[in-house]
This record gives C-alpha cells, structure tokens and sequence, in this order.
C-alpha cells in the first residue's frame, strides 16, 4: 500500500496512469472517466452544492464541481496532492490528514449536499469502511448521498472471478467493495456497475 511520501511521488503521473488504464479497459480503472462523468452529473443535478471529496488526489473531479459552481471540501493524505489540486481550485477547503484515522477536525463542523470518494477508500479495512462511512453520513444534508466510486462488485463471487482473471496484476493490498455485504449496514445501499471492476455506490 502507498503511504503519503508515494503517493506525493506518484502525483504528477498519477493522471497519466489512470487514463491509460481506462483506455485500455484494464484492471483496476477500467470504466475511471465513467464513473466520475456520471458522479459528476448526479451531483450537477442540485444547482451549487457542497461538496466533500475524500482522497480527491489531483482533483480531477472536484476540480470540474469546482468550476460549475459548487463549493468543494477535500481531504487527502498527500501534501503534493493538495499542491496540486490548489492550484487549480484556490478557493477550494483543502485539507490534509489521513482518513483511516476519520475525518480531519476542520471538515466535522460542516455538512454537505454530496460527499465524494473516488478511487480512495479501498485502503480501508471493511470495518474501517463501515465506520467511515457512518461518520461520513452523519455529515450530510437532509436527502444528501454518498457517491462512492471505485473497484467495486455486487457480489464475493463476481471479485473473486475478477480476480482471477487479473491474475498477477491484482492488487492484494488494496480492499474492494463487495456491495451486497456492506448492506449488512447499510441496507438502502444501491451499486450501479460502469465496467466489469467498477461502480457506483450510493449511499442516502
């Protein structure tokens, strides 16, 4: 698992690798630009929301929030990260802190229309997801979502034959949602495929 100091390494290509795998319809950001182009959509259906980004990396989708208007919030672990993302959202809340260890301070004294992870919470445990994802729901505006976007399967045996299809490529460090056990608590969780190693998970 990348810790900050990779991640801040890995930050100015980190675009450029997304794409090519998405492109190439490859493990693990097969269906990247489409979940994000459809969270981004969901999210513009409500004129000038805030928003809370969760690991927004290099800001690739709430640079585009940020440019139609919403007000954007984010948390990220990496300092480069942020760098980056500052410069295309200047007036954006950025923050920087771990979310394994929850929420940074700053950001629990506000709620928000939509709270945003793409591509960062499979470096959660299950139970670290759920208890996130508690805190995080805490925080939202009457009928507020949570947009999860990510390496994600309705069921244990959809990822596990992903997984053997993959084969050496997967990533045994990373935590995929399996969409069908996170109901356990969350019962009204809904999970929208995008490609056959992504989705959409939605929160209310």
């Amino acid at each position: 698992m990348l810790n900050n100091k990779g991640f801040d390494l890995w930050a100015d290509g980190y675009d450029k690798t997304v794409g090519v795998s998405d492109e190439e319809n490859s493990y693990p950001f097969a269906g990247y630009k489409e979940v994000l182009g459809r969270i981004f959509k969901t999210i513009m259906e409500k004129p000038k929301a805030v928003v809370l980004d969760i690991g927004f990396g290099t800001g690739t989708l709430t640079t585009k929030l940020y440019e139609n208007g919403c007000t954007v919030y984010g948390q990220d672990f990496s300092a480069r990260m942020i760098e980056l993302a500052s410069v295309k959202m200047p007036d954006a809340h950025l923050y920087q802190a771990d979310f394994s260890e929850g929420l940074a301070e700053p950001l629990q004294q506000q709620n928000y229309d939509f709270i945003v992870a793409t591509y960062s919470l499979h470096h959660l445990t299950d139970d670290q997801k759920v208890a996130f994802l508690k805190s995080l729901r805490k925080r939202l505006n009457p009928s507020g979502m949570i947009l999860i976007g990510d390496v994600a399967f309705e069921t244990r045996a959809q990822l596990e034959k992903c997984q053997q299809e993959v084969g050496n490529e997967w990533d045994d460090e990373e935590i995929y949602f399996v969409a069908e056990e996170l109901r356990n608590a969350f019962p009204d969780l809904l999970f929208t495929p995008v490609s056959y190693c992504a989705g959409i998970l939605t929160i209310t």
